[in-house]
C-alpha cells in the first residue's frame, strides 16, 4: 500500500539548516536518468521563463500551471558509505503560476519501496541540491516504480502499476534528420551543473491519478536526460 509522510517529518526539497550542515559534511554523487513530462505544449517553456503555459479552462478563462511526473533512476550514485546505484524515485506535482522568486506550488516525492531509510535520507539531501526551491506544500511517499525502461523510440515509467501515476514518451517521427529524437544541448536542469542534453518525446501521456490533485494530459511535453552532480558542486557556489 502506497504511504504519504507529511513533508515535515524529514526528506523535504527544501534544504533545512541541519540537512545543509549533512550534506556539506558527507561527500556525495549523483548520476541518475529522468523520463519527465508535463502539461506545457513540446518544449517546456518554464526552462526559458518565469511562468508556465496558459490553459483554458470551462470558463473560457486562462490558468497557468506546470503539472509534471518525473521519474529518476540513479545510473551511479553514493551518499557518504551508502550506495545507490540503481535506486528509483519518482516527483509528481505542480510548478504554479508564476516562480519568479522560486517558490513552486506543490509536489510529491516518491521513493521506491524497495529503498533503505538511509537511502532515502541521502536521497532528500541530494535531491534538494538538485531543486533548490521552495513549496507551497511539499510530501514524500512510499510506492512501487515497478517499470522505468527506455530506447531511441520511446521511454515508459509507471507508478503501483499506473494506478498512481505514468509516464510514456514516444519519438515523432520526420522531426530529425536521424531515426532518433531530436537533443536540445547546453541548457541547465536547476540546480544540477552538468547534463547530456534534453531528448526530445512527446508524451503519449503523463498522469497523477489519486487525491483531488489529480491531473492527466497527452500529446504534451517529455523528455530524457542524464544529470551528473557532486557535493564538490554544492561547495563550489
Amino acid at each position: 500500500m502506497r504511504k504519504l509522510v507529511l513533508a515535515c517529518t524529514a526528506l523535504v526539497l527544501v534544504l533545512t539548516p541541519a540537512q545543509q550542515l549533512i550534506s556539506q559534511a558527507r561527500d556525495w554523487s549523483l548520476n541518475a536518468t529522468v523520463i519527465e513530462a508535463c502539461t506545457c505544449p513540446m518544449f517546456c517553456q518554464c526552462y526559458f521563463a518565469s511562468q508556465p503555459a496558459g490553459h483554458h479552462n470551462h470558463a473560457g478563462q486562462t490558468e497557468h500551471f506546470c503539472r509534471f511526473n518525473n521519474a529518476y533512476r540513479i545510473n551511479k550514485g553514493h551518499f557518504g558509505a551508502t550506495r545507490l546505484d540503481g535506486a528509483k524515485f519518482w516527483i509528481s506535482g505542480d510548478l504554479g503560476g508564476d516562480f519568479s522568486k522560486g517558490q513552486m506550488d506543490w509536489a510529491v516525492l516518491t521513493f521506491d519501496k524497495s529503498l533503505t531509510k538511509e537511502q532515502r535520507e541521502g536521497l532528500g539531501v541530494m535531491v534538494g541540491h538538485v531543486f533548490p526551491v521552495k513549496w507551497n506544500s511539499l510530501t514524500t511517499a512510499e510506492g512501487a516504480i515497478d517499470k522505468w525502461e527506455f530506447t531511441k523510440d520511446y521511454a515508459v515509467a509507471t507508478l503501483d502499476g499506473g494506478k498512481t501515476a505514468e509516464v510514456r514518451l514516444r519519438r515523432q517521427e520526420g522531426n530529425a534528420n536521424k531515426p532518433q529524437p531530436p537533443v536540445v544541448m547546453n541548457l541547465r536542469y536547476w540546480g544540477a551543473p552538468r547534463n547530456d542534453g534534453f531528448v526530445l518525446m512527446p508524451n503519449e501521456v503523463q498522469a497523477y491519478r489519486i487525491g483531488p490533485k489529480a491531473y492527466e494530459s497527452k500529446g504534451t511535453n517529455g523528455f530524457m536526460l542524464t544529470l551528473d552532480m557532486t557535493s564538490k558542486d554544492v561547495g563550489a557556489k
